[in-house]
Parts: C-alpha cells; structure tokens; sequence
C-alpha cells in the first residue's frame, strides 16, 4: 500500500468532499480515503498494482472535481533565468548540455522568455551542476524567484480567487441595491418617478428589476454554471440549492414579466403580477452568499497563516565560501558538505555544524524558548534559526527538504490535511444533507400551495429552505480547526501530527513517563565513585570504565566517558566490545576483561564484594538518594561502583501536580531498580511506578495499562522509547528541537521542557472545544433554520422567514465557524 496526498479543486460544501471520500473509497484497491474541505487536500492509501492516481484522477474528474497528485518519482523542478541567448542555436546548445548530464530527466528551453526548465533527479546531479553546464556553455543563468511548492501554489490560487470574489462583488452590490429600492421602496414608504410606478406602468416596473437582476445572475453564474452539473450527476451540492432556490424565483418573476407585457397595462390582474415578482430575492440572495463566500475565503486564508510564517524563516539565499571567496547563492542550491557563513542578524539558510566561530542562536521558531542558546565550535545549528551576534562558519549537513524546519513544515501541512474521528458524524449527515434539504423544500411549498397559501407564498416557502441549507458550516466545523489548532502548535514549540492525536489527546486518563530524559535532564554524571577495597585505584577504574564504555551509546555509559575526559584522561578504544541488553556490556581492554553493568550481571558472573561491608553499605545510599548504581568488575572481581544521577528538571514536579489537578494519572516506567525509581518518582509527586522494565518490555506495560480500559499517553524520547510510543493511544516525543526525531510520536514537544506538554494537552482540549462548538452552531442552526424557513412559526400565528434574509443568515453560517476556528490563533500556552 502506498499513501499519498492530493490537491482537490472545485469542492465548495461538505457534500463534494463526502461524495468524493464514498465513491473514491469504493474502488478497488483503495483502502483508506480522507478528503478534507477546509485545506482542499485528499489522502489517499491505496495499492498502485489494482488500481493507480490516474484512476482515481479520472474516477474524481468524472464527479465534477480536479485531483492533483504529489509527484512520487523523486524528481525536482528547476527553473532558471537565462542570459546570453541569440537564437535558436543557443537554447539548443543548452538544451543539449544539461539534457546530457545524468540525472537530468527533460530540459526545456524558452527563448522568448530566456528561460528553463530542469526536471532532474537530485540524487544523481545537483542544481548547481546544472547551472555550472550552462555556464560552461558560455550563458549565464540565475534561479527564477517565486516557489514551485505546492502550498505556495495553492495559496496563490486562493489569493487570486480572493480578488476575484472581490471584483464580483462589486456589480452584483452596485446593481442589488438600485433593485432592492425600486421592488421594496414603495412598500416602505419611498416615492419611486411615475416612470416605474407598478400602478401606472407595471411593465416598466418589472422590466427595470429584470434589467438589474441579469447582471447580478451574469457575477453569480458560478452557482448554476457548477450547481446544476452536479444535480444532473446525481451529487448536489451548496451551489446547487443556491441555483435551484434563486433560479425558481427568477424563472417565476419572468414568466410573470412576460404575461405583464402581453397584458393590458392597466388591468388590476396585470398589476397584480408586478406586485408578485421575485427578481430581488434572486439577486439580493445571490450577493449577500456571495459575501459570506467572499468573508469565508479570507478567513481559510488565514488559518495558514503559521504554515506561511514557518516558511518565511528559511532565508531566500546563502552565502557560500569557496576557494577563499563569498558568493551569494540561492538556498535551493546549497548542498552538503559546502562552508557558508552567517552573519550576525541572519538566518541560518540550512541545518549544519559550527565550523568556526562563536555566537548565540534564537531557536524560537523550533522551541517556542525565547532565550538564545550559545553556540561554538562542533555544535549543530538548525536552518531558519536566528544568527543574534558573531559571525559564524558553518558545514552544510542537512539541506532542502531534509531540514529541521522543512520537516516541521511538512508534519503541520500533513496534520493540517488530516481528519478527527469527530468528523465522521458531520460527514455522514452532510452526504445526505443536500437532497434532503431539496425534498424538505419541494414537500413545504407543495403544502403550503396544497393548503390554499398560495403559489406565490409557496414559492417563497420553497426558496426560503433551499438558501438557509448549509452544509459549508457542517464541513467546515472540523478542519479548520484543526489547521489553526496544529499551526498555533508548531509555532509554541508543539507538533500535533494529526486531527486524531488532537481528539485523543483530549480523552487522556493516564500519562505515563519515561524516567531518563523526561522527568529528568537526560544528562547523567558521575556523582560518586567508592572503591572495593585493596582491588585497583580509582583513576584505572576510570580509565578502564571509559575505554570500555566508549562504543556504547547508553546515557550512564556516556556519563563515565565524560568523567574519564574531565581528569584528562587519554582512553584507548576496546579490542572487544558486546552489549548486554537490560544488563550492560563486556569488553576487552589489553589483556583484561572488563565487565560493566547492573547487579543482575554481577549476580551471573558470581562478582560479590568480598567482604567488604563499606562498599556493600553505599549501594542502599546511593540508592536513597535516588542515583543509579553501576557496578565495575575486572580480572574476575568487582572493583568499583559508580553512582550516576541525572538531576530532575525544575518544571517536573509542577507538571506532574498540573495533571492531577486536571484529573490524570501521571505513571512513571523505568528501567531503574525500584528504590532508585521510587526516590525520583516522590521528588517528582508521582504515586504510580514501574521499575526494572526493559526497553523492549515497556510497549507490554502500555498494552496492560490500556487493557484496564485506560487512555494511555506515553512520553519519552522518541528514539529508544519507539515501541511504547507506537503502542500508546498518544505517543508523545521530548527533545531539543534540533536532535528530536520528529518523525517519532503523534505529538512532539520541540523544547526541552515539560511544561510544552501542558501546552499540548490544553492546546488539543481548546482545539476540541472549539470544533465541538462549530459543530453545536452548525447543527442548531440548520436544525431550527430549515424548519422556521418551511413555515412552522407562520403556521402557529408566527412570521415567516424572508429568502433574502434565509439566504444573508445561510452565507454567515460559515463565516461565524472559520471565525470562531481563528480565535485559537491566539492560544497563549
């Protein structure tokens, strides 16, 4: 199975998407389909040998929409402006040189426009090799400005589909307005010239308002040109009750128009048809939805706002040292392994390592900390992060879309395309939602005509129920809270990667955390040494400990490596080296034997401390003081114990007191013995511990947890913690932001903080109420609007409802739900 994502073009209900999930999800070889309105994206996992993208292209172009997939192949576009081209013969030349180098896949030269395009795979041949062919050739050439990201594209099209609702606005208001004065003014008490007087000259009357209504229908032609399609497929939609409701109104006030002008002009019959025309319900409906469309539009714009704001760090160019001179390159062609330098208030174009100089670097952007880190040599940088003073030389490591920031990036854009499972109740009702609403309709006006209202009354009746429908506020009620909710998260150093991570978040019961590096600092020292007596010194014992514990990646062994370095010790690497998993290691350093590890290892190999009661007394200190014992043995016998602690962090035991207030059970499972783990886990106020499990257990303790019916979230460090996150209903990553793999867990907190995670917690339960709150309006609204508009109040002696105010309440439906989703752009944390 192989998942990818689409760009899916002409939704504009809830109704679309859901036809387009049902009937995508029906073919052969998909198994999962996701649609989401809101970011017009759609997620597809399927099997590409039954059935391929072009398939359910053309299967998505056959309901009336347009699927544009992500290229899958691997291959990059380049586009380039080129210089000194004469004729035909130059674009050939370069055509023919850079189509030569391998990797490129098609080159494509324009000599009008002196420009390129390069499709090319960059794991064969670079950007720059590119350009170096052509400049070899004797032409210059420079990389085109503006992106070719998909998310850049889309957000292009949204800007210039803006401007055109704006545009369209502007007739359909300039010629509503005359109308609605000329059809209603005289019943409000508004002289109108004798010329238009429905009294003296009906047919002008009904010729005026017909004359202003066209160019209204003429801006508003979308609704039928998109609408009436979709019916005759048998997948109505939103434009589809706005053209058969304002259609109906037109179509009658014509067929009124043109018995008006076959009439006698002055007969009370013919004066009573202009006073039964419907030309302003049709207009006015059609620009005030067409300003809740336009209000709608602007307000998705904004909801990626964070997306945009996270790509404007990366900087545009780099400047690149080579043979001893700067040269101003854009970022796009940076690859690994060149020297750049950063200046003092520049970004850092991409991620890489100090090479020279000394600086301090603002990660706000990654950790929502906004504190500097100081930076030196051999420390590692991320591209986007702010170079505050010192210039800095750095070696290029990670480039493109291998970039912290770019992945980040590209985790919001898939989260913010994703679905809660809470959305699965609005999509079912708003399938059905559109033909109900017709049938609903349709029955209302028959009565009402069938009980002696009236066609005219009827006709009102029917149009009223048709434009207050909206099944745009059902659809919207979910994503686009889901998008500002991840993109306020990113930007507060927190990665929710999915709407179901965000729903469960917000039904946790249990946290359960890691011990090493969550609770605490996740740097252990050595905080003591005691010796078992006449065996070594302790500066050998030391020695021994590093040079066998050098080829461990262990925290503790890492711990000893740093204490040898500290006393200057020169440690040679081991002649052998075995881990023992959940135990330690054995090494051969020379000729000794060197065994490190915990007192399970030292009880197999029958190590004891010979009698010697002070050394066998500071194992319970140690512990008592809740520092990790590790036990030294060489040449057949324990030599030394090293007690290692790891300081725990100063927000833990306010986080941990913060969860119980909120009513969770914060669990601590560790792989410490359990007087170790019990002294941290009562510094930390937490009741509930686990001890001595090994990693590859831990997943077993989340599977019991969540066997007792519990909502188990697990935090650790998303690396060695994996299968316990997996397994967790919330898998929750800490790291630096920088080191993080951020691929692990549905959530990462990007600072090193506990504290991100209450702002991921509160940040997934503001999200939920804020959709639950959408989906209440959207709900209620549709629920007490459809049946006032079909007539219930007038038939107990209440008013009706006017279409035209059916129709303004209709289009501020889904303004009010993407208005209420931006409020969490303001999500303090």
């Amino acid at each position: 199975m192989q998942t990818i994502q689409a760009q899916i073009k002409g939704m504009h209900c809830a109704a679309c998407s859901g036809r387009i999930e049902r009937t995508v999800g029906a073919m052969d070889g998909v198994e999962t389909v996701s649609v989401n309105l809101a970011a017009e994206t759609m997620q597809l996992t399927h099997d590409p040998e039954v059935v391929t993208t072009e398939d359910v292209a053309q299967r998505i172009k056959d309901l009336g929409f347009e699927a544009i997939f992500q290229a899958s192949s691997g291959l990059e576009e380049l586009n380039l402006e080129l210089g000194g081209m004469h004729c035909a013969a130059c674009s050939t030349r370069i055509e023919r040189v850079t189509g030569s180098l391998e990797g490129v896949d098609s080159a494509s030269v324009n000599l009008a426009a002196n420009s390129g395009t390069f499709v090319f795979d960059p794991s064969l041949v670079s950007r720059r090799d590119i350009r170096d062919a052509i400049s070899n050739a004797g032409f210059t050439s420079s990389v085109q400005s503006g992106s070719t990201n998909l998310f850049e594209e889309k957000r292009r099209e949204a800007e210039a589909q803006l401007a055109a609702q704006k545009r369209e606005l502007i007739p359909a208001f300039v010629f509503a307005l005359p109308l609605l004065i000329i059809s209603m003014g005289h019943m409000w008490g508004m002289p109108l010239p004798d010329a238009l007087n429905p009294e003296l000259v009906p047919l002008n009357f009904a010729l005026a308002q017909l004359a202003l209504t066209l160019p209204v229908i003429w801006t508003g032609r979308h609704f039928y040109t998109q609408g009436i399609p979709a019916l005759l497929r048998g997948g109505p939609n939103m434009d589809s009750l706005v053209a058969m409701g304002t259609g109906a109104a037109f179509i009658y006030s014509l067929w009124n128009t043109i018995a008006i002008g076959m009439g006698d002009p002055h007969s009370t019959e013919t004066i009573m048809l202009a006073m039964d025309l419907y030309y302003e319900s049709a207009a006015v409906l059609i620009a005030m939805i067409s300003l809740g469309k336009y209000f709608e539009a602007r307000s998705k714009i904004k909801t990626s706002d964070a997306i945009r704001a996270l790509m404007e760090l990366a900087p545009e160019t780099a400047t690149i040292i080579k043979d001893g001179t700067q040269q101003t390159i854009s970022i796009d062609e940076v690859e690994a392994g060149d020297t750049l330098l950063v200046k003092p208030g520049e970004r850092i174009p991409v991620d890489g390592k100090i090479a020279k100089g000394q600086s301090s670097v603002d990660e706000s952007m990654l950790t929502g900390e906004p504190m500097p880190v100081s930076k030196d040599i051999g420390d590692t940088v991320a591209g986007g992060t702010l170079n505050t003073h010192g210039s800095l030389t750095i070696t290029a490591e990670r480039v493109g879309q291998d970039t912290v920031l770019a992945r980040i990036i590209r985790l919001v854009q898939e989260a913010q395309g994703s679905k809660a499972p809470i959305a699965n109740l609005a999509d079912t009702i708003s399938f059905y939602f559109v033909p109900a609403v017709m049938a609903i309709a349709l029955i209302a006006g028959i009565a009402w005509y069938m009980s002696g209202a009236g066609f005219p009354f009827a006709l009102r009746i029917f149009v009223a129920v048709m434009v207050i429908a909206c099944p745009c506020a059902m659809g919207l009620a979910t994503p686009v809270s889901i998008m500002v909710g991840t993109g306020r998260g990113a930007q507060l150093g927190v990665l929710i990667k999915s709407g179901r991570a965000l729903q469960e978040a917000g039904d946790l019961d249990t946290v359960i955390f890691d011990k090493t590096g969550t609770l605490t600092h996740g740097r252990p020292e050595v905080a003591d040494i005691t010796m078992v007596r006449g065996t070594m010194a302790q500066t050998e014992a030391i020695y021994l400990a590093a040079a066998a514990e050098s080829q461990s990646e262990h925290p503790l062994a890492q711990a000893m490596v740093r204490r040898a370095e500290r006393l200057g010790l020169e440690y040679p690497q081991p002649d052998s080296f075995e881990a023992i998993p959940g135990k330690g290691i054995k090494a051969t350093i020379g000729y000794r034997e060197v065994i490190i590890g915990n007192k399970a290892l030292m009880d197999e190999y029958g190590f004891g401390f010979d009698d010697d009661s002070l050394a066998e007394a500071a194992v319970p200190h140690y512990e008592s003081q809740g520092a990790t014992v590790v036990y030294f043995a060489s040449e057949n016998k324990l030599n030394a114990l090293f007690a290692i602690s790891d300081e725990m962090r100063d927000e833990t035991p306010e986080v941990v007191a913060e969860l119980k207030k909120n009513g969770l059970t914060p669990i601590m499972l560790t792989g410490d013995n359990k007087d170790t783990a019990r002294v941290v886990a009562d510094k930390a106020g937490i009741e509930t511990v686990i001890a001595g499990v090994l990693p590859d257990k831990k997943a077993e303790e989340v599977d019991r947890l969540q066997s007792e019916g519990r909502k188990v979230a697990m935090i650790g460090d998303g690396i060695n913690d994996a299968p316990a996150l997996a397994k967790a209903d919330i898998g929750i990553a800490m790291g630096s932001g920088i080191d993080v793999a951020v691929e692990s867990g549905d959530m990462v907190l990007m600072k090193s903080d506990l504290r991100a995670l209450l702002t991921g917690l509160r940040l997934s339960q503001a999200t939920m109420t804020n959709i639950k709150q959408n989906l209440f309006w959207a709900f209620a609204f549709n629920t007490i609007g459809i049946p006032v508009a079909a007539g219930l109040l007038f038939a107990f002696g209440g008013p009706t409802l006017n279409p035209m105010l059916a129709g303004t309440a209709m289009a501020m439906s889904s303004v009010t739900v993407v208005s209420n989703a931006l409020r969490l752009r303001f999500f303090k944390g």
